[in-house]
């Protein structure tokens, strides 16, 4: 796939994180390596950075998402930005569980690698991505109580920080 769709470009030629994650919103892909299937996930909480003197992406999954436990057995993942007609996919793959469908399939999105990491083919920009740290979000933490209104029932959710090993755009 590399070199016929996507080209490789800079870390620093990425537009605002504001607006791919939590307006355009992404997709968390993958690989269940004990079936040999892809799975991808909705998510729209983020980031994009420098920590540790590395470019990083922050992902949140929620411990009972099924993309929760394909992530915590890769040491490596992709992050997914589509365009505006892919919305009702996008839509799809963050109501429906990869446990009980193909979500991909439902929602019209093909899989392919890049680097070796499952990747959406129908992306306009892709993220390499190797998780760096994991920790999960605790309750006691949270500086600003009226937060855990986005916690009814507790599920906090994991924090992946990443390094972003490669940024791929859509050729054409």
């Amino acid at each position: 796939m590399e070199g016929k769709s996507f080209e490789k470009i800079s870390v620093y030629e990425l537009e605002s994180a504001a607006k791919l994650i939590g307006k355009d919103w992404m997709l968390i892909t993958a690989k269940d390596e004990s079936k040999g299937t892809v799975n991808a996930m909705t998510a729209s909480w983020g980031a994009l950075g420098v920590l540790w003197n590395k470019p990083i992406a922050t992902c949140f999954i929620r411990p009972q998402r099924h993309t929760y436990g394909l992530a915590e057995q890769n040491e490596r993942i992709s992050l997914a930005f589509l365009g505006e007609e892919y919305r009702a996919a996008l839509r799809l793959c963050g109501t429906k569980s990869g446990r009980d469908c193909d979500k991909l399939a439902e929602a019209g999105l093909t899989c392919s690698e890049l680097d070796g990491v499952p990747v959406i083919a129908e992306a306009e920009l892709v993220l390499i991505c190797r998780k760096l740290y994991a920790d999960d979000i605790k309750k006691d933490c949270f500086l600003d109580e009226a937060l855990l209104g986005n916690y009814p029932e507790e599920d906090y959710h994991r924090i992946y920080v990443c390094e972003i090993e490669g940024v791929y755009r859509k050729i054409g």
